[in-house]
């Protein structure tokens, strides 16, 4: 350990996704600032008989290509793409765990609900062939920290390790604590992120039952059914996949010249203390979140150039996460650029987060901000800007907001890095 220090500059230098629009960065960031949908026709089960049969699927992964397939065997499907997403990330940023350094890089990754599909699975086994049909390694590996656990075996981080879990709001949480260990001084890099794989049919039955999902316009296509802020908005799709980030101390990544995609400069997390399901008044509790991920360490509020939301497409969500927008900004608010990405992905529930952080980070340094699709009917309770093209712009700060069910909210700041 070394001796803490809260103001030490954490920085990000790789990162990796698995996701409906793309399984590694290059790809998933082009689909991204040019529109292109991940959503399609619901493929893992036969969805017929329901009313929502849309997701954001990824496709053309193979667990094999990241994980020994005795172990993927044994695993869930959140487990294989967070692999994959930390082990991209690892070799985007060109660090090296060795003999010497790897008590000192950490392992922060989270997921929202674990292996589920693993649990069902054996379940089923179980009804089919009795006790002997049960696996002896489904428990510890599809814990919701199963994905956190492999990770380090698979890349050799045996430094602070942990899974912090907030519904949504997982990946931001993740991310965040990931910087505030290394700013503690528990470890000097950290394979930062979070995953999840909840396109299986009890899910879905339950958010329809939940009446979270959402539909295509009359007469548009199924890209169309995830509208965030639209006045027609109706629910989300699910999505599922996963991202991670490598973060780094400033002073160590310089050392060994390390690219430097963006710096990570805000945190904030609040509860709303409410409801299980229903976001708090006003948005009170994100609202929170957000000032406080502006306070930390004195983040200028007229700088914030984009904002990554939670955007769920739901009717009731995307009207506190405005008002909660505008208690914050106030009057600048209409000059933030909303980028909502779920209008691509889908809702990727405990991956959203760590996702989007990688749209907010890469939007810094490509100096682009992706659209919102489906954004045809401005919704004047929510009166942003919503940006419906590519907007070249150079962005000085990004912030990720997400809200968990539960009443969990995170923020997260990300500010350009120019060598100063």
């Amino acid at each position: 350990m070394r001796t803490p220090d809260y103001n030490r500059r954490v920085v990000v230098t790789g990162m990796g996704v698995i996701s409906p629009v793309g399984n590694d960065i290059e790809t998933a960031w082009d689909n991204l600032v040019n529109g292109r949908s991940g959503l399609g026709e619901l493929t893992r089960f036969d969805a017929s008989a329901y009313q929502h049969h849309f997701a954001g699927e990824v496709h053309d992964f193979d667990a094999a290509t990241w994980m020994n397939p005795k172990d993927a065997r044994r695993s869930d499907i959140s487990v294989h793409y967070g692999v994959a997403a930390a082990k991209q990330a690892l070799a985007d940023s060109g660090f090296e765990i060795t003999d010497e350094n790897r008590y000192d890089a950490g392992v922060v990754f989270g997921c929202g609900g674990g292996g589920q599909q693993l649990f069902i699975q054996n379940l089923n086994a179980w009804h089919e062939r009795g006790i002997k049909g049960v696996s002896p390694f489904f428990i510890a590996n599809g814990l919701v920290d199963s994905p956190s656990g492999q990770i380090a075996i698979e890349t050799g981080a045996k430094g602070h390790n942990c899974a912090v879990v907030t519904a949504c709001s997982t990946g931001t949480h993740n991310i965040a604590e990931a910087a505030e260990a290394i700013r503690r001084g528990d470890c000097t890099m950290v394979i930062s992120g979070s995953t999840e794989a909840p396109l299986f049919e009890l899910v879905h039955i339950g958010f329809t039952n939940m009446r979270g999902l959402g539909a295509p316009r009359p007469g548009f296509p199924v890209p169309d059914v995830c509208r965030p802020f639209d006045r027609t908005r109706d629910g989300f799709v699910l999505g599922e996949g996963a991202a991670s980030l490598i973060l780094e101390d400033l002073e160590l990544a310089k050392a060994r010249g390390a690219r430097i995609y963006a710096e990570v400069v805000g945190y904030g997390s609040a509860a709303d203390g409410f409801d299980m399901i229903a976001p708090a008044e006003g948005g009170e509790g994100s609202a929170r979140a957000m000032k406080m991920a502006l306070e930390r360490r004195g983040v200028p509020a007229d700088e914030i150039d984009v904002i990554n939301p939670h955007g769920t497409s739901t009717p009731l969500g995307d009207k506190r996460e405005a008002e909660a927008i505008w208690s914050v900004f106030g009057d600048r608010t209409k000059e933030i650029a909303i980028s909502a990405t779920k209008s691509m992905t889908g809702h990727m529930m405990g991956a959203a987060g760590a996702f989007e952080a990688f749209a907010s980070v890469m939007s810094i340094h490509h100096g682009c901000i992706p659209p919102t699709l489906n954004y045809l009917e401005p919704d004047p309770e929510c009166d942003l800007w919503v940006v419906r093209e590519p907007i070249a712009k150079r962005v000085r700060y990004a912030l990720s907001n997400n809200i968990g069910l539960g009443g969990h909210n995170g923020a997260i700041i990300f500010r350009r890095y120019d060598g100063d």
